[in-house]
């Protein structure tokens, strides 16, 4: 592609004991006759580690080093500070994060990229699973993926397959199986790989999936390796608990619509599957909450019938009442078992579905989690379903967490049923509840959770752990269960030398696999503890974590991996980083920040506007139009309202911001010119007690430059230029024209100002003038941007990230609570939002009155559109 050939790409796997250990190399040549900028571009499950990452150019090799994440901030600002530049971007998916990185190559040049990362394989439905994305986005002449399984218990089926196989390249997947060992390859030819004879294009964009279980002749397997043992276990044909469900609904009024019927059809397959001797009752919540029975209901046919009327029946309207929802479920489970009503040995759960946050009743989330907590006390497990990007997930996470559940992203989709079904189908058959391996005191130092609420048919519980004496080869286990008519109750024994007897294939294992499957499940649950900590606990929990990922040099949410890479003459430093779920765009000026985390880099294509500019003398401003295109330009003004206009569609969308006066919101950033506008919001000269939302305006605007080494800084009052040491101020009453070191400024007086940096951008700052005895208001400032052709790819900020271009479909137009103002759907990166139609002020030409924009506007700050969550735009100073 564009001169640049990948000439080989394997993916080489190795799976020892569910834990897998995954090297991916791709080698690249550049085949023009000057530099070409080459991107890796991987995509890995959410529930992998990275552990190594590295660089091959013409011989030398670039490695990366992972380090506790505030040392290599430090490291990274140092690079900052010589003038490095470069910054990548992150954005999550489903099932993958993605990680990419990019380099410079000669022409001519070769280079080899090579990553390292580790997970522990989950069984689900009586598999174990591995996921493989395969998108190398161009025919490569050597591509091969192969997999080495073993499983000292036997391996009873292994099958592979991939979205994009053919039947031609089905017979390209080669699979054997010999007791303990499994292979499985699949190595296409470039004919094979091309979408049709003669095209350029391949067939290679999907999921290659590998699935196999083992052979079980006890429930547990328990492997001990040098000092560290692993326990998994997984009985089978268990008679099946009866289960008591409760459905908890958001029926509020953003649920209207498509999400509504998605939900009911979910609804109806799994009323399907709900067995004769389980009991269920729906809870739905808006600015009230209903029920369909008064208590637990057996799931007679009868019932069942029943239940499908009330279920097509649900409609969507008011607002959010979860806390009453939550509790309502909550007291039919204690009701139905004080009276008995369902069996002793039955597993109950809440399911809880929402879409938004709890906006009346109790809306507290901490009260809510306290209060839930309280009355669940551990008796149930809870489990909360975020439908889209309005949900609080944290909130969601650490509710569901602290009742012996988990919280589960639900995405707007065609598939949205099928994500409902799925999740219900994998706690859909409980086999034993309260079940505990219980482990000799004296003799483990460091294990993970052992005990666990439910055990679910076709799953697997894995415990692992360190002996206190690392020649300890024995170990006996006090397994303990509820099942369906008895107790479970066994002492099981394990020692070293039968593990070893199993494990004489050398070349299958990897290293100290056991010790690092312990310490990657260590990790893992101290990390999901953290959640629910708060002080001592916390800082106790997170530096167990930390300092196990830097012993095992995992990439965590508290580790980053430094990536030192050639760029011309100098070193580029880099980070690497694993955040957390609910963090999704954080760009930092200056140096390549490699994120293992959530997508790490989106290659942006920009598209050359035409502009609104204005020229100006001592008379009134002139407004010109370049080119017949359609006008781009983004905007932030009055409280504060965000204009982006999408030239493409001749449309626009908005949104706006709603924070406390004070904060300062990061607007523009682009670590490679150096630009950065800060904006800092002023509020009302006093509280308007009758206003639900209390107004704020840009009351101080900087903008910096780090090229030019020039910092405005605009009131309105004042307009203050520092150029290194030196410091010029203009009034508003001024009618300048400045220009120097790069920099124009053009005063009009009393009305804006406008400012070129070199050739990087353009920008309007309008000046609101509030009548001095106003009672409420004070003047404050509107940011028009409208060039940013010469601005880089990795601009970004509240208006920043959309100067690359950006699509949205309008769907399901209907009325909204405002005749005037129709609501509808929009699809829009990725996510499926409910949006209102509206119009915005655009001040440029008349400051005073504005002049109306037609707009499509997204609700609660911009979730869903804009890049993570508004907060994640505060920062702490305007330079």
């Amino acid at each position: 592609v564009d001169g640049m050939e990948i000439y080989s790409m394997k993916i080489d796997c190795k799976v020892t004991s569910r834990f897998a250990h995954n090297v991916i190399t791709s080698r690249a040549v550049n085949r023009g006759n000057v530099s070409k900028e080459v991107f890796f571009d991987v995509e890995l499950p959410k529930t992998a580690f990275i552990t190594n990452f590295s660089m091959t150019i013409d011989g030398v090799t670039y490695p990366g080093t992972i380090k506790e994440k505030e040392a290599a901030k430090k490291q990274y600002e140092k690079a900052v500070s010589r003038g490095q530049t470069a910054g990548l971007v992150k954005v999550s998916g489903r099932k993958t994060e993605k990680f990419t990185v990019s380099v410079n190559i000669k022409a001519a040049s070769k280079v080899t990229f090579e990553l390292t990362y580790e997970e522990l394989l989950k069984r689900q439905f009586g598999k174990y699973e591995m996921f493989i994305k395969v998108k190398p986005k161009q025919l490569v002449k050597d591509f091969e993926i192969e997999v080495d399984i073993f499983e000292p218990q036997g391996i009873t089926e292994l099958e592979a397959e991939g979205t994009f196989v053919t039947n031609e390249l089905q017979n390209t997947i080669k699979k054997t199986v010999s007791g303990k060992k499994g292979h499985i390859s699949f190595k296409p030819t470039l004919d094979q790989q091309r979408t049709c004879a003669n095209c350029s294009q391949s067939v290679l964009d999907g999921d290659f999936t590998v699935r196999y279980d083992v052979e079980r002749t006890t429930p547990d397997n328990l492997q001990i390796v040098n000092g560290y043992f692993v326990h998994f276990f997984a009985p089978t044909n268990l008679p099946k608990l009866s289960k008591n469900i409760i459905f908890v609904l958001d029926t509020s009024g953003s649920m209207y619509g498509r999400e509504m019927e998605q939900t009911k059809e979910a609804l109806l397959k799994i009323l399907d599957d709900i067995k004769e001797d389980d009991f269920f009752n729906f809870i739905l919540f808006d600015s009230e909450i209903s029920t369909w029975k008064e208590t637990l209901i057996k799931a007679t046919p009868e019932h069942l019938d029943e239940a499908r009327k009330f279920v097509r029946h649900i409609s969507a309207n008011g607002m959010t009442n979860l806390h009453g929802g939550l509790m309502r479920g909550i007291d039919i489970l204690n009701a139905a078992h004080e009276e008995n009503l369902v069996p002793k040995r039955s597993a109950s759960i809440i399911i809880m579905l929402t879409d938004g946050q709890p906006n009346v009743g109790v809306s507290d989330t901490e009260e809510i989690e306290k209060a839930v907590k309280k009355a669940i006390d551990g008796r149930y497990t809870l489990y909360n379903l975020g439908f889209g990007s309005g949900v609080d997930y944290g909130f969601l996470e650490r509710m569901a967490l602290e009742n012996k559940g988990l919280a589960r992203r639900i995405y707007p989709d065609s598939d949205t049923a099928l994500q409902l079904q799925g999740f219900y189908d994998e706690v859909s058959n409980p086999m034993l509840i309260d079940v505990e391996l219980n482990y000799p005191e004296n003799e483990i130092s460091d294990l993970s959770t052992n005990s666990f609420k439910h055990f679910y048919d076709g799953s697997e519980i894995v415990v692992a752990g360190r002996f206190v004496d690392s020649n300890q080869n024995h170990l006996s286990v006090d397994v303990r269960g509820e099942g369906a008519n008895d107790a479970l109750s066994y002492t099981i024994q394990q020692d070293a030398e039968q593990t070893a007897q199993a494990f004489q294939e050398q070349q299958y294992i990897f290293g100290e696999y056991i010790e690092r499957l312990w310490a990657y499940l260590t990790i893992e649950q101290l990390l999901e503890k953290r959640i629910t900590a708060t002080g001592e606990e916390k800082e106790k929990l997170t530096a167990q974590a930390l300092a196990l990922s830097l012993m095992y040099k995992f990439v965590t949410p508290l580790t980053s991996m430094v990536v030192t890479k050639p760029e011309e003459n100098d070193n580029e430093e880099g980070i690497a980083d694993k955040p957390t779920e609910g963090i999704d765009i954080f760009t930092i000026p200056g140096t390549c920040v490699v994120y293992a985390k959530l997508l790490l880099i989106i290659k942006f294509i920009f598209i050359k506007p035409s502009f609104i500019t204005k020229s100006y003398g001592q008379t009134s401003p002139v407004y010109h139009t370049y080119a017949s295109q359609p006008t781009w330009y983004t905007s932030v003004d009055g409280d504060p309202h965000f204009i982006i206009s999408v030239p493409q569609k001749k449309d626009a969308i908005c949104f706006n911001i709603n924070e406390n006066p004070g904060m300062i919101l990061n607007l523009i950033n682009d670590p490679v010119t150096g630009i950065t506008v800060n904006g800092e919001l002023i509020g009302d000269k006093r509280a308007n007690s009758d206003a639900k939302i209390k107004n704020s305006y840009f009351g101080k605007l900087g903008i910096a430059n780090k090229q030019l080494d020039v910092k405005l800084t605009v009131t309105p009052e004042m307009i203050t230029i520092q150029n290194g040491d030196e410091k010029t101020g203009f009034s508003w009453l001024d009618s300048v024209t400045l220009q120097q070191a790069g920099l124009t400024l053009i005063i009009n007086r009393k009305k804006d100002l406008v400012l070129s940096m070199g050739s990087g951008a353009s920008f309007v700052v309008v000046l609101h003038q509030i009548w001095k005895k106003h009672p409420l208001h004070q003047d404050f400032l509107g940011l028009y941007t409208l060039k940013r052709d010469k601005l880089s790819e990795q601009t970004h900020g509240l208006l920043g990230q959309f100067f690359r271009p950006i699509d949205f479909t309008i769907l399901e137009i209907h009325p909204g609570s405002d005749p005037k103002k129709p609501d509808a759907t929009m699809i829009v990166k990725n996510n499926e939002l409910t949006v209102t139609r509206g119009w915005q002020k655009d001040y440029r030409r008349d400051p005073k009155h504005g002049v109306d924009i037609p707009c499509w506007f997204v609700h609660d700050n911009g979730a869903g559109l804009i890049d993570g969550v508004h907060t994640d735009y505060i920062v702490s100073s305007l330079f």
